[in-house]
């Protein structure tokens, strides 16, 4: 088995895999309000398909963690019989998804049963008015029903993704910590990246991670939890623990020197980075009829020229032109 190992020697082992760039929120920092011209169904992989890269992915080249991403995940048809198939390949990776949590309520409980392991679960504010500025849909109540569906279906831990924007919902970070903590959910806060359609990522209005801990540390006492590896997020006790909140700080605090994380794209195409401005297509040789082989070495080499970061901060930083929707969270 040869891994996906770039030129900076990582190793790439955990998998997001897009299944539809639909959403049923036009979140402001993702997309604009008329939402965007979805790809046409025959581009998108078919479950077939998507199961044989995935097997491709756990058995020739080391992938162990599978998460489905969006879009919204939870709009594909057939998503309970997908993960069950995912579930059912060997090794068996480690299989999670990341969700708005609206529908989820009605599959959480089937989701488990065929074999997902944990929920992401995107909450940005506890506030109906403050969740129709931000979503431009009045969805809340579906939401929070869904991360209790989730709870009660095992699919845990749940963690709940926020990202706080200046003036919009920056003041709810210890009432969205106190909620969580409540429910026993764990809480990561994500700093604002520049991955939204219209182009109109703003610095001055994200909320960076000092800015977040200082405002948790108001009225919680924050211990860093030492060992981190090369998860995306920088997690802290809360009071002595055992509960923890985290940070990931991609644009002030890049993680990028451990990065594991590989994507497919609905319609086929290999990142090797979320800011990526190269893919590369597995869709194409795959339909015409490339061997598992020969697939696993086009992989290969996507990740092989993996830049050694994201370069946000550099000069020449461009904007990927896909917006997060249709890339993969």
């Amino acid at each position: 088995m040869g891994a996906l190992v770039d030129g900076f020697g990582r190793v790439h082992t955990d998998l997001r895999v897009s299944l539809t760039d639909k959403c049923n929120l036009r979140c402001t920092y993702c997309m604009p309000p008329e939402g965007l011209e979805w790809m046409p169904a025959p581009e998108l992989l078919t479950d077939d398909e998507i199961v044989r890269l995935v097997g491709i992915g756990v058995r020739e080249l080391g992938i162990n963690e599978v998460r489905l991403t969006g879009g919204e995940p939870l709009l594909r048809r057939g998503l309970v019989d997908l993960v069950g198939r995912l579930a059912g390949l060997e090794p068996r990776p480690h299989l999670t998804l990341t969700t708005n949590g609206i529908g989820l309520a009605r599959v959480a409980q089937s989701l488990a049963d065929a074999g997902l392991h944990r929920v992401n679960v995107s909450l940005d504010t506890l506030r109906p008015d403050t969740f129709v500025a931000l979503a431009r849909r009045d969805r809340l109540a579906d939401v929070l029903a869904g991360l209790d569906a989730a709870a009660a279906a095992g699919l845990t831990p749940v963690k709940v993704n926020t990202v706080l924007i200046r003036d919009v919902n920056d003041g709810e970070a210890l009432e969205l910590l106190d909620y969580c903590l409540d429910r026993g959910l764990s809480l990561r806060f994500i700093e604002q990246m520049p991955l939204d359609a219209q182009h109109g990522w703003d610095r001055r209005l994200m909320i960076t991670a000092d800015e977040i801990m200082a405002k948790l540390t108001v009225a919680h006492e924050l211990t860093p939890v030492p060992v981190r590896g090369s998860a995306p997020a920088e997690d802290y006790l809360v009071d002595g623990g055992p509960a923890t909140v985290g940070i990931i700080a991609s644009v002030t605090r890049p993680f990028c020197a451990a990065c594991d994380r590989v994507r497919l794209t609905a319609d086929g195409q290999v990142r090797n980075c979320l800011f990526a401005r190269d893919e590369s297509d597995l869709r194409t040789p795959l339909r015409a009829g490339a061997s598992d082989a020969e697939l696993a070495e086009r992989w290969r080499a996507a990740v092989a020229g993996k830049r050694a970061g994201h370069g946000i901060d550099d000069p020449s930083f461009l904007q990927p032109a896909r917006p997060m929707s249709a890339i993969g969270g």
